[in-house]
């Protein structure tokens, strides 16, 4: 009977839901604003029909964005924590080394370098994806703001860039769900099936395959570290009231994207009946 492979946790169960949370939100935005930006695709008239009409789309795809919203503070808070209280290492961060790490995994995969890159907890894909996703969903948020609220935005800019954030929404969309299917499916399922982000946990074969920096530093003892009770409880109570009051500020800004004008969230009403014309003809 073989023995089982030595494993090492990667994400904890908060990222881990965090992950499925983001995953299923994205799948419900993408499913239910393609159609609003092709809504003479047939699949588009199914997605609308099987719905129950558009006013249900709007307020799944809006519903779905508070969900978002409310995620995103969870985690900056959490980013905040990792930080400042537990003085955690900003692995996500971009240095030059991730460039050069890239450029050496081209000239590794065309044959003009004899080693692939040596990367730590995060590599240079994970990271320059990561960051694609702060900025796509800063992009969306700006111009779903104007789109969700386009009274309250024209008093500030001029009008002509509702047109604009509605192109600017649609496109940036469009191409997360590209840059989904073609690179994140590529490296997570077709390049390496990796369920990291599922299991929590990764082999010792797959982890010095893909991150032998951060499996070095795990043997070595020197990765995560924590600090000691009393200076965690004295970087809590610095931290707690700041997080707190911007947890406020948060859900006060969050509150005001989605309350300060229901333009978006209502249609007309259709007209039943003929209109009479109550303009009369002159007589002379």
């Amino acid at each position: 009977m073989s023995a089982q492979p030595k494993t090492y946790v990667r994400f904890s169960l908060p990222r881990r839901i965090e992950h499925i949370v983001l995953l299923t939100t994205f799948i419900i935005l993408a499913a239910t604003g393609l159609p609003q930006k092709y809504p003479n695709s047939p699949i588009s008239v199914f997605v609308v029909k099987m719905l129950g009409g558009i006013e249900n789309l709007y307020s799944i795809h809006h519903i779905t964005t508070v969900i978002v919203m409310l995620s995103i503070m969870y985690h900056i808070l959490t980013i905040g924590y990792h930080v400042f209280v537990l003085r955690s290492k900003w692995s996500m961060m971009l240095f030059p080394q991730d460039i050069k790490d890239g450029l050496q995994a081209l000239l590794y995969n065309i044959g003009f370098a004899k080693t692939a890159p040596r990367m730590g907890r995060f590599t240079f894909e994970e990271k320059f994806e990561y960051w694609a996703f702060v900025w796509g969903y800063s992009v969306m948020a700006v111009t779903g703001f104007i789109m969700w609220n386009p009274i309250t935005s024209t008093m500030y800019i001029p009008g002509e860039f509702v047109p604009a954030a509605k192109a600017a929404h649609g496109g940036e969309a469009l191409l997360a769900v590209l840059a989904i299917i073609i690179w994140h499916m590529y490296h997570v399922r077709i390049k390496r099936t990796n369920n990291a982000m599922f299991t929590g946990t990764q082999t010792e074969e797959e982890m010095l395959h893909e991150h032998p920096l951060e499996l070095e530093e795990i043997k070595a003892g020197t990765a995560d570290l924590r600090p000691d009770p009393a200076t965690l409880r004295k970087r809590q109570m610095v931290f707690y009231p700041i997080a707190a009051f911007m947890t406020i500020l948060m859900l006060i800004g969050a509150y005001g994207y989605i309350t300060i004008e229901d333009t978006s969230l209502k249609t007309i009403p259709p007209i039943s009946g003929a209109i009479e014309s109550s303009i009369q003809t002159p007589q002379p």
